[in-house]
């Protein structure tokens, strides 16, 4: 216990060494280590054993190892490492299984190592704690080491590391309390960077207004300003200095005496790429008004007929006379169909023929064909009559002259009804042909 109480007082000491040295030192470079370890096993079991003396192991009474190590700087004061180590010794023989044979130990152990001083000092002492665990002839053990060391630093690419570790066992019926005793040499992997020295103090330079433009060149020396105006202020950034702009607080340009170019319309188009400058207008359209080509009030973003004049009820296009509308909507009840078939009956072609004649009369006009059935059936079969029926309607209309293009066929099936299909009555209207004239 005494050996204990005198190394926590040792690191206790460590700690609370001066830490003076230059904080602008840089960490450890990754380097790689060897080291030969000289182990313990005596001095902790003399001193734990209140039954025999008290006694300092001699280098006759350890045993040795080997340890591969990794080093990084975390901070110029903090390093981690890491070790792999080789230790022998008769840990079989320590748990009573068998005497005096030597094994092969196998463990790896993380540290923090913590220095008063900074990394690039030629001398530099260091704390060491961290845990550690291995493999002692069919058993796993664990420890936490702590303990002291010495670093002696070569140029910060090579390293002497002398250390003395006190490892306090987790597993103490697999490993027991020991002392490690530790030379080894590091080696950096890169050239250490050295910290650029300090700039050296900038020259006393008269500034009154403390706008960074030394006085000798300021033209506002009382006034703070900018580098880019000689020392005056520029509020807007405009480039023009406050002195010399008619619009101070408005970034704007030279040609208007730093005020922005004017928006006479107020449309949110400058003047000068407004070709309407006096008008509101959008910027699509260059600063001027939504065109309205055929005059009739309905521009031409809203006209569906931009070249004809109609009114904004019917979206700018002409009204269709109303006596066209009723013949057609006539002539659409006047379509028949044999019995199942999309085949049109010959007392049919008569209104058909009149629609051809009103639609070649006026080219402008469109017809939308719309097929119906009743529910008798399957939705399917139902969808596929009521479009083959349309497109009857539409190749009759096309035989006749009208341009298929002007067409539009389009089959509903059972979707829309207008009477209840209960009934055979509603189930007559509801197989029906629709046609809806329009010129847009």
């Amino acid at each position: 216990m005494k050996q204990k109480l005198t190394l926590v007082l040792a690191l206790i000491c460590f700690g609370t060494a001066a830490f003076s040295q230059d904080s602008r030192s840089p960490k450890k470079n990754a380097a790689f280590g060897i080291h030969l370890n000289a182990i313990d096993f005596t001095t902790p079991l003399t001193f734990d054993d209140k039954n025999s003396p008290r006694r300092f192991a001699e280098l006759k009474d350890m045993d040795f190892g080997l340890s591969l190590s990794w080093w990084k700087g975390l901070t110029n004061k903090i390093d981690f490492a890491a070790r792999f180590n080789t230790m022998l010794h008769g840990y079989a023989a320590d748990r009573g299984d068998f005497a005096n044979n030597r094994e092969v130990g196998l463990e790896l152990e993380p540290t923090l190592n913590i220095r008063p001083v900074n990394d690039n000092a030629l001398i530099a002492p260091f704390l060491t704690a961290g845990v550690g665990g291995g493999y002692y002839t069919g058993e796993w053990g664990a420890y936490i080491p702590a303990g002291v060391g010495i670093q002696v630093n070569f140029k910060s690419t090579t390293y002497l590391m002398l250390q003395a570790n006190y490892r306090w066992s987790l597993t103490t019926d697999v490993l027991k309390d020991h002392l490690v005793y530790s030379f080894g040499v590091l080696q950096s992997l890169g050239q250490k960077k050295v910290m650029a020295p300090p700039p050296p103090p900038v020259p006393v330079v008269l500034d009154r207004d403390n706008d960074g433009v030394p006085d000798v060149n300021d033209k506002c020396p009382d006034v703070p300003g900018t580098p880019a105006m000689q020392g005056c202020p520029d509020t807007d950034g405009d480039g023009i200095a406050d002195a010399d702009d008619k619009c101070p607080t408005q970034a704007g340009t030279a040609k208007y005496q730093g005020c922005p170019v004017p928006d006479s319309d107020g449309d949110g188009i400058n003047d000068e790429l407004d070709k309407c400058p006096n008008v509101k207008g959008l910027a699509r359209y260059q600063g001027c008004p939504i065109p309205d080509s055929d005059g009739d009030g309905v521009n031409d973003e809203e006209d569906k007929c931009p070249d004809r004049q109609g009114p904004a009820s019917n979206s700018g296009c002409p009204e269709i006379a109303k006596e066209v509308i009723e013949k057609i909507s006539i002539a659409a009840r006047n379509v028949f169909y044999a019995t199942g078939s999309y085949t049109l009956l010959s007392k049919s072609y008569k209104s058909l023929n009149q629609v051809a004649d009103l639609m070649k009369a006026d080219q402008t006009l469109r017809l939308d064909i719309d097929g119906h059935t009743d529910n008798v059936g399957s939705d399917e079969n139902n969808q596929i009559l009521s479009e083959k029926r349309a497109n009857s309607v539409k190749e009759y209309l096309v035989k006749r002259g009208v341009s298929e293009d002007r067409l539009k066929a389009t089959g509903y099936g059972e979707e829309k009804p207008v009477e209840d299909n209960a009934t055979a009555a509603g189930r007559a209207k509801n197989r029906r042909t629709e046609m809806t004239v329009r010129n847009f």
